[in-house]
C-alpha cells in the first residue's frame, strides 16, 4: 500500500480551515485538520513544500513511523507550525487505518472507555446581566458545563466576548484590532460575576472561566484564591506558562482547579506541569501537538499523575479535528472534559460528520476512521479570507497577552 497523493484544501465558510487528504493506491483516503488561527497560510506552505513531496510512495500504514520522520527528520523541530503539518498527516493516516481495518480510531486505540464526551459550551455577555442570560440559553440547551466570560466594566473588547450568541471567532481583520485591557478592573469584576451566577444557577452545573494567558502569577493567584467559594471546573489559562515554574507559585495559594496547555506543541511544554502536579487538566490538542499519535503519549504521562485531559475545542479547530478528538476522547483513560464550541452551518455541510450533542455530552456515532469528510466542491465556494487574532494593550499602551 502507498500513498499517491496530497493535496492542501483551503477553504472559509465563516472563518478560515486548512485541510490535508491523502490518497493511496487502494482508493482510501483520509484527511486531517492543519489550521493555524491567522497563520493558516504558512502551514499550507510546510506543508506543500516541505511534508507533501516526502509523503509520496510511503507505506500509510507506518504511521509511527511516518509521526518520527516528520518530527525527528526536521532538524527545525517543534513550534505551531511544524507541530500542525504533523497533525494533519497523522490524523489522515489514523482515518487510513480506520477505514482500512472497518473500525472507529476509538476501537483502534483499544476501545471505549465511556459511552459519551462532556461537553462545555461558551456563554458569553457583553456585560453582568448578559452573560448571566447567556449561561441561562446554554443550560437551556442541556449543557451541565458552561464556560462563562462577560464585558467587563471600563475595558473595550474584553476577551471571549463575542460577536454572535453560539458561533465566536475572535479572527476579525486583516492586521490585528488593536484592544485594551486592565487587570485591577479584570480581578474586581470577576469574583462578582460567578457570585451571581452561583446565586441565581446554583451549583448544579460546572462553570468554567479562561484568563487567556493575561495575569501575572501572583495576580492568577489572587483571582483563584477568591474564586474558590464559587467551585470552578476549572480556572483556565490563568498566566503564560513558558515558564512552567510559575505554576507553584499560584498551585500554593489556591485550591481552584488549574488547566492549561491549547497553545502547546510537546510534551516538553508540559512535562514539569504534569510531573510537579502544578495542573489539574492538560489542554492540548490533536492539531496543535501533532496528532493522536503524540497527544496519547501526553494523556499516558499525564494519568501518572492524576492531570486528565480538556481539550481545546474552539471553531478555529475544523469538524475534522473534533471528529478525531470525540474519538481520542472516548478512548482515554483519564478524560476530563472537551470543549465543544459550536461551528456554523456553512463549516457544518462543507465538513459532513456524524457525532452529535445530547443532553451536555457529544456522541460520535457509529463510524470508520474518525467520522469526517470534506466536501470539496462545496469548500470551492468558500475562499480563503485573510482574518487574524488581535492584540492587546495596557491602558497606559503597554503590549501585553491578548
Amino acid at each position: 500500500m502507498k500513498i499517491t497523493a496530497a493535496r492542501v484544501i483551503v477553504t472559509c465558510p465563516g472563518r478560515n480551515f486548512v485541510t490535508l487528504k491523502i490518497e493511496t493506491d487502494q482508493g482510501v483516503y483520509g484527511i486531517g485538520d492543519a489550521t493555524l488561527n491567522g497563520r493558516e497560510l504558512s502551514v499550507v506552505a510546510y506543508l506543500e513544500e516541505h511534508v507533501i513531496p516526502a509523503l509520496i510512495g510511503k507505506d500509510p500504514r507506518r504511521v509511527e513511523d511516518i509521526w518520527q520522520y516528520f518530527y525527528r527528520g526536521a532538524y527545525w523541530r517543534r513550534g505551531p507550525v511544524t507541530m500542525r503539518a504533523i497533525a494533519a498527516v497523522d490524523v489522515a493516516l489514523w482515518d487510513i487505518k480506520g477505514k482500512m481495518a472497518g473500525m472507529s480510531i476509538t476501537d483502534l486505540l483499544g476501545g471505549a472507555s465511556r459511552d459519551s464526551v462532556l461537553v462545555y459550551g461558551h456563554a458569553n455577555g457583553a456585560d453582568l446581566e448578559g452573560t448571566i442570560d447567556a449561561v441561562g440559553k446554554y443550560i437551556d440547551l442541556g449543557y451541565t458545563a458552561i464556560r462563562a466570560q462577560s464585558g467587563i466594566p471600563g475595558i473595550k473588547l474584553a476577551y471571549g466576548v463575542g460577536r454572535g450568541t453560539l458561533h465566536y471567532e475572535p479572527a476579525d481583520a486583516t492586521l490585528p484590532t488593536e484592544t485594551v485591557w486592565s487587570t485591577p478592573k479584570y480581578l474586581d469584576f470577576c469574583p462578582k460575576l460567578f457570585d451571581a451566577l452561583r446565586s441565581n444557577y446554583g451549583y448544579g452545573h460546572e462553570l468554567l472561566h479562561d484568563g487567556h494567558h493575561r495575569l501575572t502569577p501572583n495576580e492568577a493567584a489572587q483571582l483563584g484564591k477568591n474564586l474558590e467559594a464559587y467551585r470552578l471546573f476549572w480556572l483556565e489559562d490563568i498566566t503564560p506558562a513558558e515558564n512552567q515554574e510559575a505554576f507553584r507559585h499560584i498551585r500554593s495559594h489556591t485550591t481552584t482547579p488549574l488547566a492549561v496547555g491549547e497553545i502547546f506543541n510537546t510534551i516538553w511544554d508540559a512535562k514539569d506541569l504534569i510531573q510537579n502536579q502544578l495542573i489539574d487538566y492538560i489542554r492540548m490538542t490533536i492539531v496543535g501537538s501533532g496528532g493522536i499519535t503524540h497527544l496519547r503519549r501526553v494523556a499516558d504521562f499525564a494519568a501518572l499523575w492524576q492531570v486528565r485531559t480538556g481539550s481545546h475545542g474552539a471553531t478555529d479547530l475544523s469538524p475534522v479535528t473534533m471528529g478525531a478528538a470525540l474519538q481520542f476522547d472516548m478512548w482515554v483513560p483519564n478524560f476530563g472534559i472537551q470543549e465543544y464550541m459550536r461551528h456554523t452551518d456553512e463549516t457544518d455541510a462543507v465538513f459532513p460528520h456524524a457525532y452529535r450533542f445530547e443532553k451536555g455530552r457529544l456522541h460520535p456515532g457509529e463510524v470508520v476512521g474518525h467520522g469526517v469528510d470534506i466536501d470539496e466542491a462545496l469548500a470551492a465556494k468558500y475562499p480563503y479570507k485573510p482574518a487574524q487574532l488581535p492584540v492587546a494593550r495596557l491602558e497606559d499602551g503597554t503590549l501585553w497577552n491578548w
